[in-house]
């Protein structure tokens, strides 16, 4: 019997354990229910497994690429300074909880489909690698605070559920007022943002102010689209900026010991070389960044067409929740504006920690990031010029780049060790809700658990009320504020009872699912 046990030793250990080969059973079996070719089926599995191992590799160049930057912020500033990158930090932690994560997520998003199945939140959220950040986040959490391995996975699975059908149930209204009806809600852990960016521009720009669609930006900004380029620009700016300072402030002996390593090789030579090292290191995180975005895109080429294959059969008329860049062609002005306006709020946020709320309280400085503040920033534009036209854009943009920058400096205090990395989740959901758990698992392994499932429950409560308050009533955030496009009603489909409004999308608006039969 000594065989038996020793090849379930290896099954646990060696495959079971390893997160990317976990992954890889997990996308066979799900092509497998979808009666996917033997071809199609080792093929899909090669490729998840593949794509974890991509994942690990740029997460090593991440973590080679910031640690000079944290040396300088530390000189430069006198406190610790992060740069949220939800790709660092989830590559990072890959190493130390990386079977713990793809077993909550896989749990979590069967979670999520009994719910939507079971209760009014028929909403299907289909952003796998956002679905993969918020398990890892929840990992950390609930680990830093000491909980079994079990536990972990367990309550995080109800956790990550639950977020995961409440949230697009809880900014559909908002959402509804860019598509017009209720074929798609947003999938995107920056809710809170799009929310209070739709809530701000309705009082910011009110009835009168005009859609930015009456702009006319220029060509020459749209290269920020590619993360790949944003990534890079922005740590190259990063390293210059924060490079230069502590090179001011410490001279150029401490300064260019920044890049030497744990031998003290590696030093810079000079000025020159002190500036270039310091772009090249920035570089390197954009295709750090790229590999491991590459890496995800790999695994969820696999496993979402599974999932979502699943899911259609268990959840007959779900809406899908989708991608930020999902809302982005309805109001294509309305995202630069929106990006733009992030960014300025991200700095002004950064100057009051550095001023403030750092020295008062001990926060990290949260460095303001080309690619959150685009993705989240650019949709919150949309939002925001949906109730409020050209000044929403403009505040709720704003508001989102305030959020994501106090919410990541507190969320660092939860993440135990994952706080000294140098990066952090940069999403306004990963903030609150890390926060709110974070400090409840503080309160012992008993305690602790049941405050966290009551914060689930209370989530959950919200979203039913708003679905049946506000989606399924058809409630309108801002009802003075004319629409861009005449409204026309539609025919209900078989076996419903309400009609909703449709809105003709804009020119290149992506095509909604046909209404389920």
């Amino acid at each position: 019997m000594n065989w038996l046990v020793a090849i379930a030793e290896f099954v646990v250990n060696e495959i079971l354990a390893v997160p990317a080969y976990l992954i890889g059973i997990i996308t066979a079996v799900g092509l497998i229910a979808l009666r996917k070719s033997a071809g199609q089926v080792i093929g899909g599995a090669l490729k998840a497994t593949l794509g974890f191992l991509l994942i690990g590799a740029g997460a090593t160049l991440v973590v080679a690429s910031l640690r000079p930057l944290g040396v300088m912020i530390m000189g430069a500033a006198g406190t610790q300074g992060v740069v949220p990158t939800n790709e660092a930090i989830v590559g990072i932690a890959q190493k130390q909880f990386g079977a713990q994560v793809a077993w909550l997520m896989i749990l979590g998003f069967a979670i999520s489909l009994l719910l939507a199945r079971f209760t009014p939140l028929h909403y299907v959220f289909l952003t796998g690698h956002h679905t993969l950040f918020m398990a890892t986040m929840l990992t950390i959490v609930l680990a830093s605070a000491g909980m079994p391995g079990a536990t972990v996975v367990i309550l995080g699975g109800v956790l990550l559920g639950v977020v995961m059908v409440a949230l697009p149930a809880i900014s559909q209204p908002w959402t509804k007022r860019i598509t017009g009806d209720d074929s798609i809600a947003i999938g995107h852990f920056g809710t809170l943002g799009y929310i209070a960016a739709g809530v701000t521009g309705r009082f910011a720009g009110g009835a009168k102010s005009r859609s930015t669609e009456d702009l006319k930006l220029p060509e020459s900004l749209r290269f920020l689209r590619d993360s790949m380029v944003a990534t890079a620009l922005s740590m190259v700016l990063m390293y210059t900026t924060v490079g230069l300072i502590y090179l001011a402030k410490a001279g150029g002996d401490t300064a260019f010991q920044a890049f030497a390593d744990e031998s003290g090789d590696g030093a810079a030579t000079g000025v020159g070389n002190y500036l270039m090292m310091g772009v090249t290191q920035g570089l390197s995180f954009g295709v750090a960044v790229a590999v491991i975005l590459f890496g995800v895109r790999t695994i969820l080429g696999e496993l979402v067409p599974a999932f979502q294959g699943i899911a259609e059969r268990l959840v007959p008329g779900a809406v899908p929740a989708l991608d930020a860049p999902i809302v982005f062609p309805y109001a294509q002005n309305a995202v630069l504006i929106g990006f733009v306006s992030s960014f300025v709020g991200g700095l002004i946020g950064l100057a009051v920690l550095s001023l403030w709320l750092g020295p008062a309280f001990g926060l990290v400085l949260v460095l303001p990031g080309l690619v959150p503040h685009f993705f989240t920033g650019g949709a919150a534009g949309v939002y925001g010029n949906a109730t409020g036209g050209r000044r929403g854009a403009v505040a709720g943009g704003f508001v989102n780049g305030l959020l994501i920058t106090f919410l990541p400096a507190l969320l660092v205090q939860v993440l135990g060790s994952f706080g000294s990395q140098n990066t952090t989740f940069g999403d306004a959901d990963f903030g609150w809700y890390g926060i709110l758990l974070g400090n409840a698992a503080t309160l012992g392994s008993v305690w602790g658990v049941v405050v966290m499932l009551l914060i689930g429950a209370g989530l959950l409560a919200l979203a039913v009320g708003v679905q049946r308050k506000l989606v399924d009533t058809d409630w309108d955030p801002a009802p003075g504020r004319p629409r861009a496009v005449t409204v026309e009603a539609v025919a209900p489909a078989a076996g419903t009872a309400r009609s909703y409004p449709k809105i003709a999308p804009p020119a290149g608006a992506p095509a909604p699912p046909p209404p389920p039969q």
